[in-house]
């Protein structure tokens, strides 16, 4: 992309109907007063027609048809794509007054991330970054999307507001591409339980096809997207429409036991909240203190039964086994890395302590999670 706004537009450079019509009937050797008088139109508006001050309308293009022999469909055609051609330049022009709003954006990332084409010229990226939104102007964008998520300011909330609505627009694209039955409270709840149990399958290829499957005949679309830079996020969670909730994981960390709570406590956000709210999981604390200790909360008793967990610290302390973990795992019916991730969440011990037990993953060629060994 260029820093100029090289493109192709100037009103006064564009061929009008008018144009082609005197070119016309100076090959017929008709003057206007003549053309007026065989149209039974005036020789101000035949004049006006000329100099591209008015349009041909759908009858003057008839009465051009039975003088000139001209089909009235080449007149209309010739008008409908003049008028296009004076509204594309008009926007373009107006765009050209905008393009320092791409400065706000991650773009070359979004053209890595292939979120969006890279353009010539900075208008035609406006414009294509417009499109991604699917809005028609920054001031539609403001209007949109700058209420739609609402930062409420924290000094330690590090994200870059752009980026994560970028990241969540991307996301909210790939959610519209996954099928949900209506939203059903009940049916989601239940699917929770059980999608518990995918916590002990340690391969992406078999859990995330599993688990798109059952959240979305609940009515709620889980989508996997690599962070975009910026973002510093975990996961988020958005209402599309009344049915369709949409759950979206990074994978950020890239550790089994992270990206389990995540997906349990965007899923707490789903059951316990607002559908108005847009909700942000980052590794920062939010001033939204109350709803994301409830969707903490929500995460940790799904995955570990509040008071099996407390008679596990209790009994162990700080002086916990890989042994004492595999065992305490089996029992509850959980990976053994999602209790080392509890226990390091809680300071029970160092993040340094038994992460052999955790399963790593990455992002393929293709950007799809798989395990890392």
């Amino acid at each position: 992309m260029t820093n100029q706004n090289a493109y192709d537009c100037d009103l006064d450079f564009i061929v009008t109907p008018g144009d082609t019509l005197l070119e016309t009937i100076e090959s017929l050797d008709i003057t206007q007063a003549e053309l007026a008088r065989r149209t039974g139109r005036t020789v101000k508006l035949i004049n006006e027609i000329i100099k591209g001050k008015a349009p041909i309308s759908a009858d003057t293009a008839i009465q051009l048809e039975k003088v000139l022999g001209i089909p009235a469909s080449f007149w209309n055609n010739l008008e409908k794509k003049y008028q296009e051609e004076i509204s594309e330049c008009k926007h373009k022009k107006e765009l050209e007054s905008c393009t320092g709003w791409l400065n706000k954006f991650p773009i070359k990332s979004m053209i890595r991330e292939k979120y969006i084409n890279k353009m010539d010229n900075d208008v035609d990226q406006l414009s294509e970054l417009l499109s991604f939104f699917g809005v028609a102007s920054p001031k539609s964008w403001d209007t949109l999307w700058d209420t739609k998520v609402q930062f409420r300011q924290s000094p330690t909330f590090e994200s870059d507001k752009y980026a994560v609505i970028t990241y969540l627009r991307k996301a909210e694209i790939e959610a519209t591409k996954i099928k949900c039955s209506p939203y059903d409270k009940e049916k989601f709840s239940t699917a929770i339980s059980e999608l518990r149990n995918l916590t002990n399958e340690t391969d992406p290829q078999n859990f995330v096809p599993q688990l798109i499957n059952t959240c979305a005949a609940a009515g709620v679309a889980v989508v996997f997207l690599p962070e975009l830079k910026g973002t510093h996020l975990s996961g988020a969670t958005k209402w599309l429409s009344p049915n369709k909730a949409m759950i979206v994981l990074s994978l950020r960390h890239k550790r089994n036991d992270h990206l389990w709570f995540t997906f349990f406590h965007e899923s707490g956000h789903v059951i316990l909240h607002a559908k108005k709210k847009v909700f942000i999981e980052s590794n920062k604390h939010l001033p939204e203190v109350n709803a994301e200790k409830e969707a903490d909360n929500f995460a940790a008793n799904v995955l570990i039964p509040k008071d099996e967990y407390k008679s596990f610290v209790e009994k162990h302390g700080s002086i916990i086994s890989a042994r004492d973990v595999a065992s305490f795992a089996k029992s509850i019916n959980i990976h053994p890395g999602i209790v080392v991730g509890r226990l390091q969440r809680d300071e029970v011990i160092p993040y340094r302590n038994l992460n052999r037990l955790i399963i790593f993953y990455k992002w393929d060629e293709w950007g799809d999670p798989k395990q890392h060994f």
